[in-house]
């Protein structure tokens, strides 16, 4: 059942590419969190995205947003992905069991075993106030997540 607009975001609990566990509820009540799901690293349409993300990460992520990316991928490709690209911003792994966060968000590609590409802004309640959801080989707009992070900025 895919999440939309007005549901309570699914809580979930994932190592970053520091092996750090990271969870949505560590920034309710304070901070609105975008949450980015992606196919796989390394991958042509996925890095384009995160790159975009890491250029401009100002209108991402700053004192009233943070900015979570999820795949399926390891941590550890998370870690060697990161340091390639100067990703610094939490790279999370639905590794195992796998792609169970993607399910919860309705964007897991069941034939594929990755992620599709959705986007979930979730307000610091822990409500979904927007998101997209596209093919794995169609890119987001990056103006649309600013767009939509400016609306929810007091």
């Amino acid at each position: 059942m895919p999440v939309e607009v007005g549901d309570i975001a699914p809580e979930f609990t994932l190592p970053d590419q520091n092996h750090q566990l990271v969870s949505l509820r560590d920034f309710q009540g304070s901070r609105n969190v975008l949450v980015v799901f992606y196919p796989l690293a390394f991958s042509r349409v996925c890095s384009g995205e995160l790159t975009a993300i890491r250029e401009d990460l100002s209108r991402f992520q700053n004192d009233t947003v943070q900015v979570l990316t999820i795949s399926v991928d390891s941590f550890f490709v998370h870690k060697v992905w990161a340091e390639q690209e100067g990703f610094d911003f939490p790279l999370l792994s639905d590794f195992w069991p796998h792609g169970a966060v993607a399910q919860s968000y309705g964007v897991f590609d069941e034939q594929k075993g990755t992620a599709r590409r959705g986007t979930f802004l979730v307000d610091a309640d822990g409500v979904v106030r927007w998101k997209v959801v596209t093919g794995i080989g169609v890119a987001r707009s990056a103006d649309d997540y600013a767009g939509a992070v400016a609306a929810l900025a007091p």
